[in-house]
């Protein structure tokens, strides 16, 4: 084992108690979860609970991921922003599809949010600009405001043996349906 080997395994994980994700009467709807997680981590005081990993798939067909804010969430989906021009732009206007992963340490929750990103509106872009702290008072017409509208959710709640409890939500024809998803031993 290597000396970095040993070091990481002996860091920290998770605070203990845990919170427990209950896998029986879940809500319909993933919102509903994510509200309450996003919630809590806001009351918590963690530091920029609604910043998220952001992937997005490139022309070769890697992922790309980077950092991004959360900016609302409502019936058109999970709100973002970007240059148009900008690198997650382009990859956006190619392909829609994208995830975003927010994890809170303090609590050991990590939901991942999948869809497409869709487009908003000219004024939704420009009010999201002039309430940018670099706004100089100039519009920027590369800017864009996107909502990622959910066809798949993942949340995942840590547990101290590491067996976490993880349910998935996935969009159908009837709406959305959820289930476990198992943990492999070990």
């Amino acid at each position: 084992m290597s000396d970095l080997e040993s070091r990481l395994r002996t860091l920290p994980a998770f605070p203990n108690p845990l919170p427990v994700l209950d896998t029986t009467g879940l809500p319909q709807h993933p919102d509903a979860i994510f509200r309450a997680w996003l919630d809590e981590a806001i009351a918590s005081g963690a530091r920029q609970p609604h910043a998220m990993a952001f992937a997005t798939v490139r022309a070769d067909g890697l992922p790309a991921v980077r950092t991004l804010i959360l900016k609302d969430l409502d019936a058109d989906g999970y709100h973002f922003s970007t240059h148009r021009t900008s690198r997650k732009g382009l990859e956006l206007a190619a392909n829609p599809r994208a995830s975003m992963l927010f994890f809170w340490r303090e609590s050991g929750r990590q939901v991942r949010v999948t869809g497409d990103a869709i487009p908003l509106s000219e004024d939704a872009s420009q009010r999201d600009w002039r309430e940018r702290p670099s706004y100089t008072g100039e519009p920027n017409l590369e800017w864009q405001r996107y909502a990622l509208r959910p066809t798949e959710f993942e949340f995942m709640q840590a547990r101290e043996d590491r067996q976490h409890t993880r349910i998935e939500y996935r969009l159908g024809e009837l709406g959305w349906a959820h289930e476990p998803v198992a943990t492999p031993a070990g």
